[in-house]
């Protein structure tokens, strides 16, 4: 992961030092260097140091968790708000040299813009990764059979249980007890259950098998779980992800790769099904087949689909199928909100909560897309993990 961004990394760090070297503004002041600036110069060149050692680590990730959340702190605490109080001061300096004033005021505005990103980063870094919200929402719609009127549905997703050892999982408890706790109809898990390989599974597995439902757990692969995320051969690839997938059935879930499964009440159905992953970036394997997922469904169905990327939704799922309700996951919600706002919001997609479309033949399509539960990076400001807990209701034909 580092490598792949090292060497903005290491201008980040080293740009905001040349500043504030080059702001000294006499020869006699550079033969008296402040201490506070002699001891950041040394912190950025240890803090480069560093970004060169986790760059040279193998893997996307390091194996040592710790070694990454502490750089990540780091980044975090010293590196970008350096930053920002530069570029502040280098926009007052121009300024102040513009209108001939005394001061620089950047320098103030940019004091307050790191005390805000400190108080960002410790929320995030800390008392974030560890909320955990449970939301109740209903979902109406006419082509649920009457039989099926308050089933309930409990939808989780992006676990990345690699974030987590057996000795430290202690949110990831909190989830499962959080998720078996609603005692709902069916449990859904909407992908990314791993990081980057699936022996960050093994220390979970006993905990995971412990998710129960009336009509079970049911599950698709995200783009994590394809093990892209790691420099390998297809083979090597490959069977990593069969090993995900042989996890997931050794827990007892009922996995969905373009495929469904009926739920019958008193003689009538709903079809939950669900695809491999479709998505648009690099690492985001192209394996979703939705008219397999469906194949042999009555148009007259009420389908709750399951596919992990919404992108999925607009690209596949409306055009290919006429189920009425999808689920997915992925976006974490950027794993960021100020006052409701997340920055996905600035691409125009579908990041989190309803969205609802009409396709060409006059019927209502539902998007609902959960914010997820983890992160393999821990940070969340405000946009804590979430547990959703959906109910169906019938409603009458208009």
């Amino acid at each position: 992961m580092i490598e792949r961004i090292l060497i903005p990394m290491l201008l980040l760090i080293i740009l905001p030092e040349v500043f504030l070297w080059w702001r000294l503004p006499h020869k006699e002041h550079r033969r008296r260097i402040p201490l506070s600036l002699t001891m950041s110069f040394f912190a950025s060149v240890a803090m480069m140091g560093y970004t060169v050692f986790l760059a040279l680590q193998p893997g996307f990730a390091p194996s040592n968790k710790l070694l990454l959340f502490a750089y990540l702190v780091l980044v975090g605490f010293f590196v970008v708000p350096k930053c920002i109080y530069v570029v502040c001061s280098m926009i007052g300096w121009g300024v102040k040299h513009m209108v001939k004033g005394r001061y620089n005021w950047g320098n103030l505005v940019g004091v307050i813009f790191v005390l805000l990103l400190w108080i960002v980063a410790y929320m995030g870094f800390f008392p974030g990764t560890s909320q955990l919200v449970v939301k109740h929402i209903d979902y109406s719609s006419p082509d649920i059979p009457s039989q099926f009127e308050g089933y309930t549905v409990t939808l989780f997703a992006d676990a990345h249980v690699g974030t987590y050892d057996k000795t430290d999982n202690g949110f990831l408890r909190k989830t499962v007890d959080s998720i078996n706790a609603q005692h709902s109809d069916a449990i859904i898990f909407a992908g990314d259950l791993m990081n980057v390989e699936p022996t960050e599974i093994y220390p979970h597995i006993e905990l995971l098998s412990t998710l129960k439902a009336r009509d079970g757990v049911f599950s698709v692969l995200g783009n994590h779980d394809y093990a892209e995320y790691i420099e390998a051969d297809e083979a090597i690839k490959t069977a990593n992800c069969r090993e995900v997938v042989k996890l997931q059935k050794s827990m007892g879930w009922t996995l969905l790769n373009n495929s469904h499964r009926s739920i019958v009440r008193d003689g009538d159905s709903i079809i939950i099904a669900g695809t491999e992953n479709w998505g648009d970036l690099a690492r985001s394997p192209k394996r979703g087949d939705v008219r397999k997922a469906v194949e042999g469904v009555d148009s007259s169905r009420f389908i709750l689909m399951i596919t992990h990327d919404p992108v999925a939704w607009r690209e596949k799922v409306i055009p290919g199928t006429h189920a009425q309700l999808t689920l997915s996951g992925h976006t974490h919600g950027a794993q960021f909100s100020l006052f409701g706002w997340s920055p996905l919001s600035l691409l125009g997609r579908e990041w989190g909560g309803f969205y609802t479309e009409g396709d060409s033949m006059g019927r209502q399509r539902t998007l609902y897309v959960t914010t997820g539960v983890g992160a393999l990076v821990p940070f969340r400001f405000n946009m804590p993990g979430e547990i959703v807990v959906l109910t169906l209701h019938k409603t009458e034909k208009q």
